[in-house]
């Protein structure tokens, strides 16, 4: 399993949430907004995320996981953490 940076693992998520929501301003997102509210994502988007995260970089996300992926800054946080 491939380390994962902090500046890779943001990427990672702003490039998955704009895969699952293209008109999505991802730019405009600070790190601690929750997203799915901001571009008012529904569970079923919200998914398709976690989905294409995780197969992005290649770690897995269990439904556990999930509460953590609420905001940019959490995503990339969790990301670097399960990288190791």
């Amino acid at each position: 399993m491939n380390n994962i940076d902090r500046t890779d693992a943001l990427d990672m998520v702003r490039e998955s949430i704009s895969q699952v929501v293209p008109d999505a301003d991802v730019a405009a997102l600070g790190p601690d907004e929750a997203f799915r509210d901001v571009l008012e994502m529904d569970s079923l988007d919200f998914l398709s995320f976690v989905e294409v995260l995780s197969e992005r970089s290649g770690v897995r996300i269990d439904d556990e996981d999930t509460p953590r992926l609420t905001t940019l800054s959490g995503s990339a946080d969790f990301l670097v953490a399960r990288a190791r």
